[in-house]
């Protein structure tokens, strides 16, 4: 239905250079047209939203005035570049947006010519650009480099650092600050309160105006009359605007212009294209602007599963039962907030630390009920995870809440300045695993091989959301031993049920009780015993576990993993030597991850041949998809598991160690 609506700009739109020739006005329609096809298709496929409604005409204006793919457009994070890939030929294949064998929702260089450079985390593009743009200069090309950042990710360190490289170099690079007040929540701290100074005040571009105009009709000495006296503009701005960041650092400052306004956009850019120093482009523009849902809630509509257009609701919201078994399915971070909630009261020294994402992770209620103990630091991994460690120095227990991929940013912070010093810092890694739709640049696999190589961390891992709540409750309240890392998918089952074994419930239930045991640590538990292998669950992945060894009846051996670091040398090596088979399934990647772990504990400890399978990741990057399609693909999901042990068993397992 969506694809067949008929529009009367848009459909005859297949590349850039079919916009270069429309008036004005045409360019307005397409934008409305751009619009509506944007809100139908993203409420069917769920997507970035928001973001993509308020760049409508900025993308016009460069496809317009630039000359892509021989300008190279950089866009940072990427959620933005739907405008984008409509406009370059992608437009028939927005059905198939953010799924398997589909377009991504982020700039992707295999995907097209026009897509420049890869992008999907924030505060990276000007880095690329200015990276770009150094090539072309040795290579005495002509062409133009342009950077797409929002200010939400300009407050992230990599964007200051090249901006300060770039102001030093005087190379000539385009950056388009697209300032729409929002990052994924509503922006903080001093960048933001600068550039609403640089909004809210008038003064200085309404005089401008005014002395351009009045210049330009003064008869034959105009001209040079306009150049003297805007030799002076420098000083007026500083006047004006008490510090004029970017040309501070030695960039060139135009605007803000309205980023709604085509003819000024063009007008700007144009003039951008002038210099050959650096140059950055303020442009202001209306996050979720064309629709009054996405305006009035722009963190709702950042990235939104399949919505009704009318009343805005979500369709497949994440926070209600699961239709196809009914089982109950929760936000794992709402389980983490309602644990905090819990115990803040009681503890004053808990304070929680967001890096631009209180919504995201969940922890909005507790934001919103002890702000003096919030902190939202913006996009500033590295800066959150230091935060962390200095107020853990001083006494408080820092609980540093972000997604898995986004933590990779903070690597040396964790090692230097947590670890280290076995500060008692709380890590909760949502996102953890593969990641639906969002693909390579989210997926949340790589974090047990970057944490559990780092001395003094605890990795723990829940099966279900009242695991996650004995856990937090746990991390917060007993564990004092220096970080603890806890590392959770978007949604949990609310509890583990499965009909395998008359005992098996029970022993969930019980174990749930009793989980701390000596030296302070999460153990593995023995969900239940078996004389053909053991198979050792990592966290999420024990669903489908149970699930395949239903399937297959094998008399498995069950460990429930919640305890990645340390591991239970005693349980797992009792385990192993009774059956002398061993499966390892982790919703991670295979190299550094729990499986390699195992393999080195049992060549240590065991000496005689053990049969080792370990199910996870390959060396490889994983593709977008559904959580339930790219477990299919890569062997996680219930039938693989039990294709594995029935054919295992039919013919043998040859005495041989597998990897």
């Amino acid at each position: 239905m969506v694809n067949s609506i008929k529009y009367e700009i848009l459909n005859k739109i297949n590349l850039p250079s079919d916009i270069k020739n429309l008036s004005f006005s045409e360019l307005d329609k397409l934008a409305s047209e751009i619009r509506k096809f944007l809100i139908l298709n993203v409420s069917e496929t769920g997507g970035h939203l928001a973001s993509n409604l308020g760049i409508v005409e900025l993308t016009l204006a460069l496809h317009t005035t630039f000359n892509s793919p021989v300008d190279k457009i950089i866009w940072d994070v990427g959620h933005q570049s739907y405008v984008h890939k409509i406009l370059t030929g992608r437009k028939d294949k927005f059905n198939k947006l953010r799924r398997l064998d589909g377009i991504s929702g982020f700039p992707k260089s295999s995907e097209s010519e026009y897509d420049i450079f890869n992008t999907g985390h924030a505060s990276t593009s000007i880095s690329a650009a200015l990276g770009i743009a150094i090539s072309r200069q040795l290579k005495q090309e002509k062409n133009h480099v342009i950077s797409v950042i929002g200010d939400g990710a300009l407050t992230g360190g990599m964007a200051y650092e090249a901006l300060n490289h770039a102001g030093n170099l005087k190379i000539r690079v385009i950056i388009i600050l697209n300032d729409n007040g929002m990052s994924i929540s509503e922006n903080i701290g001093g960048l933001s309160r600068y550039l609403d100074k640089i909004r809210s005040n008038p003064e200085y571009f309404k005089a401008k105006k005014i002395t351009q105009d009045y210049l330009n009709r003064i008869p034959r000495i105009g001209s040079k009359l306009s150049k003297a006296v805007f030799r002076i503009k420098d000083g007026v701005k500083h006047l004006l605007q008490s510090s004029f960041i970017f040309e501070d650092l030695g960039i060139k400052y135009i605007g803000p212009v309205d980023g709604h306004n085509i003819p000024d956009l063009i007008e700007k850019l144009n003039q951008a294209k002038q210099f050959d120093t650096p140059v950055l482009v303020h442009v202001h523009t209306k996050k979720g602007k064309g629709y009054s849902l996405a305006e009035q809630m722009p963190s709702k509509f950042h990235r939104a599963p399949k919505f009704n257009v009318e009343s805005g609701d979500f369709i497949d919201s994440l926070h209600t039962q699961n239709k196809a078994d009914g089982k109950k399915i929760l936000k794992s971070g709402s389980v983490v907030c309602a644990e905090l909630l819990k115990t803040a009261p009681t503890r004053q020294d808990i304070v929680v630390i967001s890096a631009a994402m209180p919504d995201g992770t969940g922890m909005k209620n507790f934001f919103e009920k002890y702000p003096d103990r919030s902190f939202d630091v913006g996009i500033a991994e590295q800066h959150a995870v230091t935060l962390a460690a200095g107020m853990a120095s001083n006494g408080l227990k820092p609980i540093v809440v972000i997604y898995s991929s986004f933590l990779q940013r903070a690597y040396d912070q964790i090692l230097h300045d947590v670890s280290i010093q076995k500060l008692n810092t709380v890590f909760f890694l949502d996102r953890s695993g593969v990641v639906d739709g969002d693909g390579e640049t989210h997926h949340g696999i790589y974090d047990i091989a970057y944490l559990s190589h780092i001395p003094n961390m605890t990795i723990l891992a829940p099966s279900s959301a009242k695991m996650l709540s004995k856990m937090t409750d746990y991390a917060i309240n007993r564990h004092n031993i220096g970080p603890i890392a806890i590392r959770y998918p978007a949604k949990l089952p609310l509890k583990i049920d499965t009909k395998i074994d008359n005992n098996l419930n029970s022993n969930l239930k019980n174990n749930l009780n009793n989980i701390i045991v000596d030296n302070n640590f999460i153990k593995c538990n023995i969900l239940k015993s078996g004389k053909d292998i053991t198979i050792i669950s990592v966290g999420n992945m024990l669903s489908n576990v149970l699930e395949g060894v239903e399937l297959s009846n094998i008399d498995a051996e069950i460990v429930d993993l919640i305890c990645i670091k340390p591991l239970d040398r005693e349980g797992i090596i009792k385990s192993v030597s009774k059956t002398k088979r061993v499966l390892i399934v982790e919703d991670g990647c295979k190299i550094g991850g729990v499986g390699s772990m195992i393999e080195s504990l049992i060549l240590q400890e065991i000496h005689e041949y053990v049969n080792i399978t370990k199910f996870g990741y390959d060396d490889e990057i994983v593709q977008l998809g559904t959580t339930d399609q790219l477990h299919k693909i890569h062997g996680l999901d219930p039938s693989t598991i039990s294709d594995f042990l029935l054919d295992s068993f039919k013919r043998g397992i040859a005495k041989q160690i597998y990897i």
